[in-house]
C-alpha cells in the first residue's frame, strides 16, 4: 500500500512537473516578445523563476521514488551483492533523515500552531515570534511570498513518504543504490 501511494504521488509530481515545464517554456517565449515589442513584462521572470524552483522540487521529489536521483556509484558498482544491499539502506537511511530534519525545518520555518493561535492576524504573529515570513510579498507579483515556498512542505513530505516506503521494502539483488 505505502508503495502505491509513493508511486501514486510520484505520477503526480512528475505530472505537475511537465506541466510547469510547459509553463516555463510559455513565460519565456512571452516575455522575449514582449521585450521585443517593446513592453516587457517583469513579473514574467519572476513567474518563471519560481516555476522552475516548483518544478525542481516536485522532479526531486518524484526521483527519490524512482531512484533516478544523481548518484556516484563507483563504490557500490565495485562491490558484492550483499554489500550493494547494505549501501542501498544506508542512502535510504539517510535520505529518510533528511527528509524528517526537512519537515522540522519546515515546521520551525512556517511555525503554523503559531500562526493559528494568532487567528491568522500577521501583525500579531509577526509580534509574538519575530518570524516575518508570512509578510514578505515577491518583488513584481505582488503575491506573499509564503505561497510560493509551499514547496518546501510538498517536497518534504512527498521524500519523507518516498524515503519512508524504500526503508520498508526489501531491496531488489543486485540493484544499484
Amino acid at each position: 500500500m505505502l508503495y502505491r501511494l509513493s508511486a501514486g504521488l510520484a505520477r503526480v509530481e512528475l505530472w505537475c512537473a511537465a506541466f510547469l515545464a510547459v509553463c516555463i517554456t510559455v513565460l519565456i517565449l512571452l516575455n522575449v516578445v514582449t521585450r521585443t515589442a517593446g513592453n516587457a513584462l517583469f513579473w514574467v521572470d519572476e513567474l518563471a523563476i519560481y516555476a522552475m524552483v516548483w518544478m525542481t522540487f516536485l522532479g526531486a521529489s518524484a526521483a527519490l521514488h524512482h531512484r533516478s536521483s544523481v548518484s556516484i556509484s563507483i563504490l557500490s558498482d565495485n562491490v558484492p551483492d550483499h554489500a550493494k544491499r547494505v549501501i542501498r539502506k544506508t542512502v535510504d537511511v539517510v535520505v529518510f533523515a533528511f527528509s524528517v530534519a526537512m519537515l522540522w525545518f519546515c515546521w520551525r520555518w512556517f511555525l503554523p500552531l503559531d500562526i493559528a493561535r494568532s487567528g491568522f492576524d500577521t501583525l500579531a504573529f509577526q509580534g509574538q515570534t519575530f518570524n516575518f515570513i508570512y509578510a514578505e510579498p515577491t518583488l513584481t507579483l505582488g503575491l506573499p511570498k509564503y505561497l510560493f515556498w509551499l514547496v518546501m512542505w510538498l517536497f518534504a513530505l512527498g521524500a519523507t513518504l518516498h524515503s519512508t516506503m524504500h526503508l520498508l521494502r526489501a531491496p531488489a539483488k543486485g540493484s544499484h543504490p
